[in-house]
């Protein structure tokens, strides 16, 4: 697939999404859904859906440049979001919510979709790794900026190894390594919970906006500079040291592109809220930068596709 079909398709899926997120929004705003229906919503993505998406990205047939292509998708998905995290904190040092937006990309509900659509099912394989970092990274790191406490404050094993998307990866691992093939119904129950993922993450997304005063939003300058730096700045740094790369197919590094350009990932919203942080301000971070990720999203692929 060419540049530019790749381009194509990827503005087609964007606009889907956002096709997603405005029926979201009429649901809240014509009293269809009201919270507690958008926390039950959140729960099948968190149980449910996003745990089917990474099993099934490990449902391939184990080879030598696969095994590779895990070890090099890990340690690059930990050093991508180790640069997010570290440029965000010395623009946004004194902006706790901007801090953990700007550090953590939404691939698990918005990445997925769009490395489907460009690059194929089983690039989804070489976002795990960078998944799993990500929600640790959040608990700690995430947890530690906007509370003050001490790094490791927000980790806690036994909830680690209770959350799906750990249980998720581990069992997709087991799977990969040992070969296993599922019976037809389960496989395809996987895919059909799987297939919930985007329609239900976007739903939600417009149920945000319809919560947001849309007017102050967009008359707010740092939202702009947090977007110009979430959708811009890193996933160009990323672009480059990913080109830089020796190691790893255009299809893993196109995969993990597309996870880091990613706008700013919701759960900002549930941990500031949680941890009595500026949820509105949160809330926006998501909105505004998801609205812009149909512009920054197909122009960072073309510059990625004109390095040399």
């Amino acid at each position: 697939m060419d540049t530019t079909q790749m381009i194509l398709l990827l503005v087609q899926q964007i606009a889907q999404m956002f096709l997603f997120a405005g029926i979201g929004f009429l649901l809240f705003k014509g009293k269809l859904i009201d919270l507690n229906g958008s926390r039950a919503i959140g729960n099948i993505l968190i149980y449910l859906a996003l745990p089917a998406v990474i099993i099934k990205g490990f449902l391939l047939e184990r080879t030598p440049e696969r095994m590779l292509g895990i070890a090099v998708s890990g340690a690059a998905g930990f050093a991508l979001l180790l640069l997010s995290a570290v440029v965000t904190r010395l623009l946004f040092k004194k902006d706790a919510v901007a801090s953990f937006a700007g550090a953590f990309s939404n691939p698990g509900f918005f990445g997925i979709p769009l490395i489907v659509a460009s690059v194929g099912q089983d690039a989804v394989f070489y976002v795990a790794c960078f998944i799993a970092f990500l929600n640790i990274g959040q608990w700690t790191y995430g947890v530690s900026v906007l509370t003050g406490q001490p790094l490791l404050s927000g980790l806690k094993p036994k909830k680690l190894i209770k959350a799906p998307f750990f249980i998720a990866t581990m069992i997709g691992l087991l799977l990969f390594f040992t070969g296993t093939q599922l019976p037809e119904m389960i496989g395809g129950s996987i895919n059909a919970l799987a297939a919930l993922n985007t329609p239900l993450a976007m739903f939600t997304v417009g149920i945000y906006l319809a919560q947001t005063d849309i007017l102050g939003m967009f008359r707010r300058k740092k939202l702009y500079l947090l977007a110009l730096v979430r959708l811009i700045l890193i996933p160009a740094i990323s672009a480059v040291g990913l080109w830089l790369l020796p190691f790893g197919s255009a299809e893993m590094k196109t995969a993990l592109l597309l996870a880091a350009a990613c706008p700013v990932g919701s759960n900002v919203a549930v941990y500031s809220q949680l941890h009595g942080a500026d949820y509105p301000y949160a809330v926006q971070t998501v909105v505004i930068s998801t609205m812009l990720s149909i512009l920054s999203i197909p122009a960072i692929v073309w510059f990625f596709s004109i390095l040399p």
